[in-house]
């Protein structure tokens, strides 16, 4: 069986509060988009099976990292724990959406990984169990089971769909070759509260989001990355209704007037290493 895992990205994204447990408390909406991952799940075809029962490849884009902590195969082992008798299986991953880029490209795998088990073996779980198995793996995972936009709160798990769509519009998106570790991000982030709730916000005409939608990691992440602020700005200069970076970056969104031509041209920019990296352009229609 064959799924393919879209990405997201946040329409504004207010840090209100510092919890308890160290997680933060925030408001952002998440918007699903047309860009893809590829996710197989098969019957394993050999009897010597790797980290338990799961034989798992990947392809296209490189993730870093240990390969047993992607998102798919802890979903397997969290079906697994509550179905002993799930069947050993194949899973292959070809990764187009960039990690750590603010587009949630892991956290869909992990709930389409779900989705594509409980098909596969008949587990008829429902929309709620899946969603708590979801919130196991990531705060961001719980979305990608509904796969609507959706005002989020709480770690970005408390989903309340919301009516907005802006199929009117098209969607450009910048992911320089740069990796924005989430946890740092927030550690540098100031939390409030914002003067006007983002649910309310996005009701308005996208017009007036420039000056109202605010993502309040930008500032932290435009100060070490300006190369990411330049995104943004060149996206206004082309003419963008509305530009953001999504969640804690590195991609940076701009919405279009369909009918809009955009000609854009960036240089090539450093990582924190010294060592060149490029960019990924994707145009998109919701």
């Amino acid at each position: 069986m064959i799924a393919f895992p879209n990405c997201k990205i946040n329409l504004g994204l207010n840090i209100i509060r510092k919890r308890s447990d160290g997680f933060h408390d925030l408001e952002t909406v998440f918007y699903p988009l047309p860009f893809y991952d590829v996710l197989e799940i098969i019957h394993a075809t050999n009897d010597k099976q790797q980290l338990d029962d799961i034989s798992f490849t990947i392809s296209g884009i490189t993730i870093e990292g240990n390969k047993g902590d992607n998102l798919c195969i802890k979903a397997y082992g969290l079906l697994k724990k509550d179905s002993p008798d799930l069947q050993p299986v194949q899973i292959h991953l070809h990764k187009s959406i960039p990690s750590g880029a603010g587009l949630g490209g892991g956290s869909a795998d992990g709930a389409f990984a779900l989705k594509l088990l409980s098909d596969k073996f008949d587990l008829n779980l429902s929309t709620s169990q899946l969603i708590n198995y979801a919130l196991q793996l990531g705060s961001d995972c719980p979305f990608f089971i509904i796969n609507k936009p959706c005002f989020a709160t709480g770690k970005g798990e408390v989903l309340e769909p919301v009516d907005i769509n802006l199929i009117t519009y098209k969607f450009i998106l910048i992911t320089p070759g740069i990796h924005i570790h989430t946890a740092n991000a927030f550690s540098q982030i100031i939390p409030a509260l914002p003067d006007k709730s983002i649910k309310e916000i996005i009701q308005q005409p996208v017009a007036t989001w420039r000056n109202n939608l605010k993502n309040d990691f930008e500032e932290i992440v435009f100060k070490q990355y300006p190369e990411i602020k330049n995104i943004k700005e060149e996206l206004y200069n082309e003419g963008a209704i509305y530009a953001s970076m999504s969640g804690s970056g590195s991609t940076v969104y701009g919405i279009f007037e369909k009918e809009k031509k955009v000609q854009l041209s960036f240089p090539r920019p450093t990582d924190s290493s010294g060592r060149a990296s490029h960019y990924f352009v994707r145009e998109l229609f919701s």
